[in-house]
């Protein structure tokens, strides 16, 4: 049975499994969701109870979560593996993986989020927050890349599927080239990898969607 991808061109962790999806050269049907849909809400629910893209469902298994998806992927999935066999190595891996996903990503997304609130439900104090949640991820990411040329070991991982749209958007809600080189240079190194530079090729289209301005 074919596996089907449920998930939306522009979401930052669909990106994340795609990256996964594209590195493994896995055969998979995209399926975009449309949550301003009724009756599209009211499928995907059943698939995914929380309604977070993505959802991957094959035969009787549906996984959701993007960390647990290339989990997934690892197990079922032929192709270049993204958590490494040896277990001191793997820890490394998932901490960076969720490095990116809590302290860039969802920082990354609150103040995104809030951009599209209505203008009188905007909260300035928590996109400040956020910011400066995000400044010191990146001082973090700064360190840590200084050296180096992906984010765990020599090998591409799933904490480099989690940097890359993470570090995409945070550039966009708090740009970092002239602050922080290291982090820039390693963004560079993502967007030029194929996987990521065909997700990016694919979502061009829906850019212009994207909320650019802050809050008033």
């Amino acid at each position: 049975m074919t596996m089907k991808f449920y998930f939306h061109p522009l979401s930052s962790y669909c990106w994340k499994v795609l990256i996964a999806l594209y590195e493994k050269n896995a055969a998979f049907e995209p399926v975009m969701v449309n949550l301003g849909d009724t009756a599209e809400a009211a499928a995907f629910t059943k698939l995914s109870p929380m309604r977070k893209m993505p959802s991957i469902v094959q035969s009787e298994d549906i996984a959701n979560e993007s960390s647990i998806q290339i989990e997934w992927l690892d197990q079922n999935v032929g192709g270049a593996k993204l958590i490494p066999a040896d277990p001191r190595q793997a820890l490394d891996v998932r901490y960076w993986d969720r490095f990116f996903d809590l302290y860039v990503h969802n920082a990354m997304q609150r103040i995104v989020g809030d951009r599209l609130r209505p203008s009188d439900k905007r909260d300035a104090y928590g996109v400040a927050e956020s910011k400066a949640q995000l400044r010191i991820a990146l001082d973090v990411v700064e360190k840590h890349m200084a050296a180096r040329a992906l984010a765990s070991g020599d090998a591409f991982s799933m904490a480099d599927c989690s940097a890359a749209p993470a570090l995409f958007y945070a550039n966009k809600v708090l740009p970092f080239e002239a602050t922080h080189p290291n982090t820039a240079a390693y963004l560079k190194r993502l967007r030029e990898r194929p996987s990521f530079a065909r997700v990016l090729q694919e979502a061009e289209p829906y850019f212009q969607y994207f909320p650019k301005e802050d809050a008033a």
